[in-house]
């Protein structure tokens, strides 16, 4: 009960999320903000969206224990993610957004988490993604998504890094 609970605020803090998304893409097209792998948004929002269902099914059909051993630092692990997923929004501000969309001449951030890496909000879903199903040791759905997000990053990330300069 408390699991789903949970997995009802992660839904609703993606919700945000996504309006937070909306009015920066405006603002970033408003300003000369170029698209790059439109085509791979809706499959990765769609992940997304699946693996919270997945959460609560799999520990309902199945009847996943919550094992506290593994419970508590899997929730740990989806805390710390989501403070640095949030970090990453607000060091990006207006220009953070999960579709790719570049502003021409817009410098790049490096500063916060991207002084050590391009991709830190990335790092942060891999470990959400395995960690937030296996709070309540739904195995099943770790690994399946776990899969389908390496996918989707692999492309995103080859997508981002083309769009950046980086590749």
């Amino acid at each position: 009960m408390y699991y789903s609970l949970f997995i009802l605020a992660i839904g609703l803090e993606r919700l945000v999320e996504l309006a937070v998304s909306r009015r920066n893409a405006e603002w970033s097209l408003a300003r000369g903000g170029r698209e790059f792998g439109r085509g791979h948004y809706p499959v990765m929002t769609t992940m997304h969206g699946l693996l919270l269902v997945s959460c609560v099914v799999e520990v309902w059909a199945l009847h996943r224990p919550f094992i506290p051993w593994l419970g508590w630092p899997m929730l740990a692990v989806v805390a710390a993610s989501t403070v640095v997923r949030w970090w990453c929004a607000a060091v990006l501000g207006k220009h953070w957004n999960p579709r790719v969309i570049v502003i021409p001449g817009a410098p790049l951030v490096r500063r916060g988490p991207y002084r050590w890496m391009h991709h830190p909000n990335y790092t942060a879903v891999v470990a959400e993604v395995a960690a937030l199903p296996l709070m309540h040791s739904a195995w099943v759905t770790a690994v399946v998504f776990s899969a389908a997000n390496a996918l989707v990053l692999d492309t995103r990330i080859r997508i981002e890094n083309t769009a950046l300069g980086y590749a």
